[in-house]
């Protein structure tokens, strides 16, 4: 395995010719390194394990086994497209989990959000490991450590960001963007021919939406929640604000308010927009929404989404304020 400090000599990948010199270098250093065996990916949708997906299927096929997890708690189209891409498009050796119905089991009047994060937490690993059992002749665990993860961890999480994995799996790592910042791992994912919505994927937290339906995890409000979402993603695209906004999704509380429907009184959530910047998650600021953009979101979503029956707009920075609300 290579060293884990990158080179002061190595140039930022900017453009697709520099891409396209970095994947044909890692597409022969995996070969040398995996030969003919098999290599498993916890592929999550996210721009990392993604680009190394894509780049693993490039340089060994479909000896690279993907194992995508749906918890029930991505976000809507996310684990379709995943399969779209890798199992249709790209042909990998993919295995899909639907364990949707073992997470929100499992959270059924959990409120407390890091109850909510450990359930998800150490459930996810145990899917993973079950499923991982079940494999025969699997020697590498591939992973999609960034050069961040490295710094931020002092070189401990690039071997510790997949756990509960059994004892007697003796798998050497396969971190071929480990020397990559965000940015650079952007390009290279254009470069292997990701889909441009996968490869400019903003942020979204391991716990999913568990952490945006707030309180506890009802299957009624994580669906107006998952909709609502959708509304505002899809407007944020159609107004440009989607590659211009570091993160913006939809919170939903645990509390209705009245309103009026069909002049008819009406009891929903609110749904509650949350758009920030920020260079480095530890201070963010606000985006500035045009009013017009918030007014058509806000129709939307009131109009289309069961269950919401206000908008509201969260301004408030970081610090004072986290960037998710649980």
């Amino acid at each position: 395995m290579a060293n884990n400090i990158r080179p002061a000599s190595m140039e930022r990948i900017t453009t697709p010719a520099l891409a396209q010199a970095f994947i044909d270098e890692q597409v022969a250093e995996i070969r040398a390194q995996v030969g003919d065996k098999k290599v498993l990916l916890a592929l999550s949708g996210g721009v990392d394990s993604s680009v190394v997906a894509a780049l693993l299927i490039k340089a060994i096929g479909r000896q690279l086994v993907c194992v995508h997890v749906n918890h029930g708690l991505m976000r809507k189209g996310e684990s379709e497209q995943v399969i779209e891409v890798f199992g249709k498009e790209l042909d990998a050796n993919l295995i899909y989990i639907d364990a949707t119905d073992r997470f929100l089991d499992l959270l059924a009047g959990v409120a407390d959000p890091e109850k909510k994060r450990k359930i998800i937490g150490n459930e996810f690993i145990k899917v993973f490991d079950e499923e991982s059992a079940k494999l025969e002749g699997i020697s590498f665990l591939a992973q999609g450590t960034i050069y961040p993860d490295i710094l931020e961890s002092d070189g401990v999480k690039a071997h510790h960001n997949v756990g509960g994995l059994p004892e007697d799996m003796q798998m050497e790592l396969v971190e071929p963007v480990r020397l990559l910042y965000k940015d650079e791992v952007r390009v290279v994912g254009e470069a292997l021919g990701l889909p441009h919505a996968m490869v400019y994927r903003q942020p979204f937290p391991g716990p999913g939406l568990g952490v945006r339906c707030l309180g506890a995890i009802t299957r009624d409000r994580l669906h107006a929640l998952r909709e609502a979402d959708a509304i505002l993603r899809e407007e944020f695209d159609n107004c440009g604000l989607a590659e211009k906004v570091w993160q913006y999704f939809i919170a939903v509380p645990d509390f209705k308010s009245v309103g009026v429907r069909d002049g008819k009184r009406y009891e929903g959530w609110p749904a509650i927009i949350r758009a920030v910047n920020t260079t480095d998650a530890m201070t963010a600021t606000i985006e500035e929404i045009p009013y017009e953009v918030l007014h058509k979101i806000t129709s939307r979503i009131t109009a289309e989404v069961e269950g919401i029956n206000r908008v509201l707009y969260d301004l408030t920075f970081k610090p004072v304020g986290t960037i998710e609300w649980e």
